[in-house]
């Protein structure tokens, strides 16, 4: 699984699988040379959520909802206590990006550092799956095995981290304990305060859009909540998996999700159209929600009945996603398709392979800031 992949579409058994597993995840980014970014940044989300963000330009850590209230009330340094744990985890980041770029022969330019750290939690089986993963660039870095107590380095530039990592006995002691017990209290937790937020059920709009007549169609779901949803084309009656492209789920600025999937109209000839349809289905509703690929429906740069044009639409739809709190997840993605885009790493042996031997990648913790060296 790829590291920067976090938003899984679940598309079988929607109806039969209640939301019964809650997830907490933290992600810690560290970055270099990336215009109008802080070089650190933490964010966490309970079930997708964010809950608070922290970077090292405000250097304050913000809880990002209204339920979150009751966190602090009950716990009033709280706020201050996540503050100095990321504050503390700041300088290995910065320090790790260094240290990494001997490693790939890489000097200047673009870099990212990454770490997720979480569990999920089913509250019905009790069954638990903590993960603990690095990235490099929007690349694996190194993962902890929880079940083998071993680090896994998917890289050779790892294996020097995993030799020594895994001699470290009460880090990885404290990480399984972490995984196991601490990481799965506070799910319940944060389940229990914001159980209003995070057990309801927000059925999407769901509209046509065609941009012109030989453009695909996009069915577009938008307001749903959680986010275990599925959205595909039929034709009578069966999913198809060929002339359709699947789009992300994305968050909305008020903590529901949208999604879509284009239908190419290649290969539908107009007597063809009664046969097909988009259909959303949505974790723990019964119901699906059907809409005929029918063109007086369908919203185009024309309108119809009076309906915004999909300009208007997609403009709206922007406006939405820009108004999202600032989320690493989601921007990281985007500052690797600016490293991509550039190329402005270098290649080269420079004279910092030295340091590198010297100061060994930090390992930050969730809720400690004593990191232990590589």
């Amino acid at each position: 699984m790829r590291f920067l992949v976090f938003l899984a579409l679940l598309g079988t058994g929607l109806h039969d699988a209640a939301a019964v597993t809650h997830s907490l995840k933290y992600f810690y980014t560290g970055s270099s040379g990336v215009p109008n970014f802080p070089e650190f940044v933490t964010v966490g989300m309970v079930d997708e959520l964010q809950i608070d963000y922290y970077d090292s330009n405000t250097k304050r850590a913000q809880a990002k909802q209204d339920w979150m209230s009751r966190v602090i009330k009950e716990d009033p340094q709280y706020l201050e206590r996540n503050t100095q744990t990321y504050m503390g985890n700041e300088p290995g980041f910065k320090a790790n990006i260094d240290i990494l770029k001997p490693r790939f022969n890489q000097t200047g330019g673009v870099h990212v550092f990454q770490m997720m750290v979480g569990c999920e939690w089913d509250d019905e089986t009790k069954q638990v799956n903590g993960f603990w993963q690095y990235g490099y660039d929007g690349e694996d870095f190194i993962a902890f095995d929880m079940k083998a107590e071993t680090w896994i380095a998917p890289k050779p530039q790892a294996v020097i981290t995993k030799n020594k990592w895994d001699h470290i006995k009460a880090d990885i002691e404290y990480r399984k304990q972490y995984l196991t017990q601490i990481c799965p209290d506070w799910v319940k937790k944060y389940v229990d305060y914001g159980r209003n937020s995070l057990l309801r059920t927000d059925l999407p709009s769901v509209s046509l859009l065609q941009k012109t007549p030989s453009s695909p169609v996009s069915c577009l779901a938008t307001g749903f909540y959680p986010h275990r949803a599925s959205l595909v084309w039929r034709k009578d009656g069966e999913e198809l998996h060929e002339e359709v492209d699947h789009g992300e789920i994305l968050p909305n600025h008020d903590g529901t999700f949208q999604m879509s999937v284009d239908l190419k109209l290649s290969s539908v000839t107009p007597e063809d159209w009664t046969r097909y349809d988009c259909v959303f289905q949505l974790s723990g509703v019964n119901e699906d929600i059907i809409t005929k690929l029918d063109k007086a429906v369908i919203i185009t740069n024309k309108g119809k009945t009076g309906i915004r044009s999909v300009d208007e639409k997609l403009n709206t739809t922007a406006i939405i996603i820009a108004a999202v709190v600032v989320s690493a997840v989601f921007l990281l993605a985007g500052v690797v398709a600016y490293k991509r885009r550039e190329a402005i790493c270098t290649s080269s042996s420079d004279n910092k392979s030295n340091k590198s031997e010297q100061s060994e990648l930090s390992e930050p913790e969730q809720k400690k800031t004593l990191l232990p060296n590589a």
